[in-house]
């Protein structure tokens, strides 16, 4: 499995306490919250630009 997609899986499981906490009055917890998404929308970007890229070196053969 593509080793992007593995980082997305662990930043999504660690940000999850935040946003528990987040929804239970803590603010600060939101920022955290703010950056691991904005984190998570690059990688996956990435991830579709390295699947658009195997795609096509599929197709080639």
């Amino acid at each position: 499995m593509s080793k992007i997609f593995e980082t997305i899986k662990q930043t999504l499981a660690e940000v999850e306490s935040d946003v528990e906490k987040f929804y239970a009055g803590n603010n600060a917890a939101g920022g955290r919250v703010r950056k691991a998404m904005q984190d998570l929308k690059n990688l996956a970007q990435d991830l579709r630009k390295d699947v658009l890229d195997v795609k096509n070196s599929r197709s080639k053969k």
